[in-house]
């Protein structure tokens, strides 16, 4: 992806100089572990990083020192967050006749909180219809490459583009309908409501990338093979084999790997909203 030396977004709220301590005796290995249980289980596991909850006297940092790698990563986030903006407000002119309004994206390091909760390394990326933000931790994008095995700054472009595209999700009143629909649904129903809503994502975020390849010329060869296999391993039924633990599709809220690549490869290849109508698919 060619991203160095471009234009970058003004809606980034940059909360990285304000981590959390108290990650206690885990030790680095420790840490990595509680991250990763976090990530595939959905857990908040913040209480276990610092030995309290967030409201329990966890000490905070104001000085938090920022790497040269930390600094890469959000000069990268910031372009590709631009990209978003601007190719979202072209489809929402274009196709909807609509002005797209950008969500602001929050970095962070270790903890922050948000209306949706407290926001962690281990809970990984996501974004809060509360205050139309996307919270990231740019070490995620290590985990995703060293840990998960989707490595490339596509696979982590597809990150930032899938969160964002929940926020368009949110613009299109998708996400309110949803809610509302889980909230009156069995656990298993609302699962299943979950996976469409997070495989809509993915291929609004294939959609996002189609743009960008033909307005922007971004794209490099091999992109969309990053994007395509992290889509495979952050699929519910890889990320539950690796955790060991066997599949159960009743419990999935992501959709399986297979699932996630098609819907990515769908938004890539029709190029427009409609191709992402995951709701009215029968087979998913």
């Amino acid at each position: 992806m060619r991203w160095q030396g471009r234009r970058g977004s003004d809606n980034i709220e940059d909360r990285r100089r304000m981590g959390l301590g108290g990650a206690g005796g885990l030790g680095l290995g420790g840490v990595v572990l509680v991250l990763l249980v976090g990530y595939f289980f959905g857990i908040d596991v913040t209480p276990l990083l610092n030995g309290s909850g967030l409201s329990g006297g966890g000490s905070i940092q104001s000085d938090v020192e920022l790497t040269e790698a930390d600094q890469r990563a959000a000069e990268f986030v910031s372009v590709t967050l631009a990209d978003t903006e601007e190719i979202w407000g072209g489809i929402f002119r274009d196709e909807l006749g609509a002005t797209y309004t950008p969500a602001t994206l929050v970095l962070f390091k270790q903890v922050t909180q948000s209306p949706c909760g407290n926001a962690s390394g281990a809970t990984g990326p996501f974004y809060c219809p509360l205050d139309k933000k996307v919270y990231l931790d740019t070490d995620f994008f290590a985990t995703l490459s060293q840990r998960m095995g989707a490595g490339g700054d596509f696979a982590a472009a597809y990150v930032v583009a899938h969160e964002v595209a929940h926020h368009v999700q949110d613009e299109l009143g998708i996400l309110g309908k949803t809610t509302a629909l889980r909230q009156q649904s069995s656990e298993a129903d609302a699962n299943a409501i979950s996976v469409r809503v997070e495989l809509q994502a993915d291929c609004l975020s294939g959609l996002w990338a189609r743009h960008a390849q033909e307005t922007l010329g971004t794209l490099e060869r091999g992109d969309i093979a990053e994007a395509m296999n992290a889509a495979e391993q952050i699929g519910d039924d890889t990320l539950m084999r690796n955790a060991g633990r066997r599949p159960m599709p009743d419990s999935f809220t992501h959709g399986t790997s297979e699932q996630r690549q098609r819907w990515f490869a769908a938004g890539f290849e029709g190029g427009s909203i409609q191709a992402c109508d995951t709701f009215s698919a029968a087979d998913l």
